[in-house]
């Protein structure tokens, strides 16, 4: 993963905002607990990907390899990590 980090990093930086085509599915990072966090973080993620790989049939195929691939899969929950870590620094940590 740490030899990644680059490529993600980089992808944070070529994606900008989250919004497809108009659409705001986003609305505010602040939630009300980190459960909520944790989900708009997976959002945030899978729409992602949807933005990069728009083909489903790709999506599919791809799914159907990494699905069985547990080194892939600690990757994607380590691009769900990063998103949750900007979604609690944006939520004080849900300190009161």
């Amino acid at each position: 993963m740490l030899n990644k980090l680059p490529v993600l990093l980089l992808l944070a930086v070529l994606l900008p905002g989250y919004a497809v085509a108009g659409e705001d599915y986003v609305g505010s990072l602040i939630t009300t607990t980190p459960y909520e966090g944790r989900q708009l973080a997976i959002k945030l993620a899978r729409k992602s990907i949807g933005e990069m790989q728009s083909d489903s049939a790709v999506k599919k195929e791809v799914r159907a390899k990494y699905s069985r691939d547990g080194e892939t899969l600690i990757e994607a929950a380590g691009v769900i990590a990063m998103e949750f870590a900007t979604i609690a620094a944006a939520n004080n940590y849900w300190r009161e």
